[in-house]
């Protein structure tokens, strides 16, 4: 609770800081603290210090995955926030309220990975979804992102309709709201249930980017200004995957043979597609935007499996894949072509950039000694522990190796091509902290029993 009430006021707060001061400098730092008290609250509320005792009537529930997600989601941010809080301030002129907006995201992230009911759900959705419309339109005088606003919007309106007809049958056949209730009693599927399974199914694949619901994700992320486009591919992704698996989870944990092979398909098919796709891209923010598509893929894993072994790695997996792909975005930034050919010769003119930038992208491979391979290998680990799909297994490696191929294109760019020299501004602060990333990045992909023992005894307190 502590984490749904402070976001929220903290987000109240960055809207009045725009109106009491113009320097932008003083409105990001204040944001940047602010995030930094969000996860030391959010840390106090695992060891117990519970600022907000206020009773939920059973709408949500504070488990150690939710908060130990918050977390994450909570640091992944304020790293966001120091690597690309200065960018924010090219896109407009409101600069606090993006950083309100962003905020109000947190809240709505901190309410889907605790819910109890449907109804809970749907408003943490609704309350992370309506801000991302705003941020992907915020570069008013850019068609292109105007287009991306108005595509999300649509397509995101849409699949909360086919949400809401699902939460509709489900109500109507339980008579309540509440997952518990759901579940008890479920050992079979019906038709009224199993028709709300399929609309809830599809309408979280949508909004997770899952093949067939993902062609949405390229044109939103790629007209989305590039400083959001981080943030949404990252921690917002993540936090849906949460909700996906605490939703079926909780609710037809019981039914899980009737509905496994069909997530694993369409898990399948994301991979497939993702990674095909992003072989043919020439820009490398719409080439991390079909990455993002085929990351799902493996995230897909988690829910296919339903086991302990694919709950941690889902943490595991949020913690490399966003911190890998922010600090891409990062560098990206930086770049005033996004083209593969604007990365050509940069590692003699930033080597900084250079070397880390390859570090992420290693990660993102799942190239050993980085946490990326990791992450994959304990969701491969999940599905192998399950049984029952061992050919998405084979598939997940399969594109695992295809994906080596799209990302070692900008480290061949980098290090083996010579291009035309670009003006890159970079702080001395901004590569430090790349630095550290990158360091973060290499020491959960050498030492990563560390992470997992942590979790593994917070699971079981």
């Amino acid at each position: 609770m502590n984490a749904i009430v402070i976001s929220a006021v903290l987000g109240v707060v960055m809207m009045f800081c725009g109106v009491f001061t113009d320097k932008k400098s003083v409105v990001r730092n204040v944001a940047i603290i602010s995030l930094l008290a969000l996860v030391i609250a959010n840390v106090l509320d695992i060891g117990g210090y519970h600022f907000f005792n206020v009773n939920t009537r059973g709408m949500l529930s504070f488990d150690i995955f939710g908060l130990l997600f918050n977390t994450i989601a909570f640091g992944s941010t304020w790293i966001y926030f120091l690597l690309s809080g200065r960018d924010m301030e090219r896109v407009g002129v409101n600069l606090a309220e993006y950083f309100a907006l962003i905020f109000f995201v947190l809240c709505g992230i901190s309410i889907v990975s605790s819910f109890s009911s449907l109804l809970m759900l749907f408003l943490g959705i609704e309350i992370i979804s309506i801000p991302l419309y705003i941020l992907t339109g915020s570069d008013k005088r850019n068609l292109k992102s105007n287009e991306a606003a108005l595509k999300y919007f649509l397509m995101g309106s849409f699949s909360t309709g086919i949400m809401l007809m699902g939460i509709t049958l489900l109500y109507g056949v339980k008579g309540s709201f509440n997952i518990d209730v759901i579940r008890m009693g479920t050992t079979n599927l019906t038709p009224m249930l199993a028709a709300g399974l399929l609309l809830l199914l599809f309408a979280m694949s949508f909004k997770v980017s899952a093949a067939p619901f993902h062609f949405w994700t390229p044109d939103a992320y790629d007209g989305s200004p590039t400083v959001f486009t981080a943030f949404m591919a990252t921690i917002v992704k993540v936090a849906y995957f949460i909700a996906f698996i605490r939703l079926f989870e909780g609710c037809f944990g019981d039914v899980q043979k009737q509905w496994q092979l069909l997530i694993a398909i369409i898990a399948a098919a994301t991979l497939f597609i993702g990674n095909i796709t992003a072989v043919f891209q020439q820009s490398v923010k719409r080439m991390l935007s079909y990455s993002s598509i085929a990351q799902a893929g493996f995230m897909l894993f988690a829910l296919v499996a339903m086991n302990d072994i694919g709950k941690e790695g889902m943490i595991f997996y949020a913690a490399a894949y966003s911190l890998a792909t922010i600090g891409i975005f990062a560098v990206l930034l930086k770049m005033k072509d996004y083209t593969f050919e604007g990365f050509n010769g940069l590692a003699k003119r930033q080597p900084v950039l250079a070397v880390t930038n390859t570090i992420f992208l290693l990660s993102l491979a799942g190239i050993p000694a980085t946490a990326g391979f990791w992450a994959k290998f304990y969701m491969l680990s999940a599905a192998i522990n399950n049984g029952n799909v061992m050919w998405l297994v084979i598939v997940g490696v399969l594109c695992a190796a295809i994906s080596v191929y799209y990302y070692f294109r900008v480290i061949q760019a980098m290090y083996f091509k010579e291009g035309e020299a670009q003006e890159i501004e970079t702080s001395a602060g901004f590569r430090g902290l790349l630095i550290a990333i990158a360091a973060i990045v290499i020491i959960l992909g050498i030492f990563p029993h560390w992470l997992l023992d942590q979790l593994h005894n917070l699971f079981y307190l």
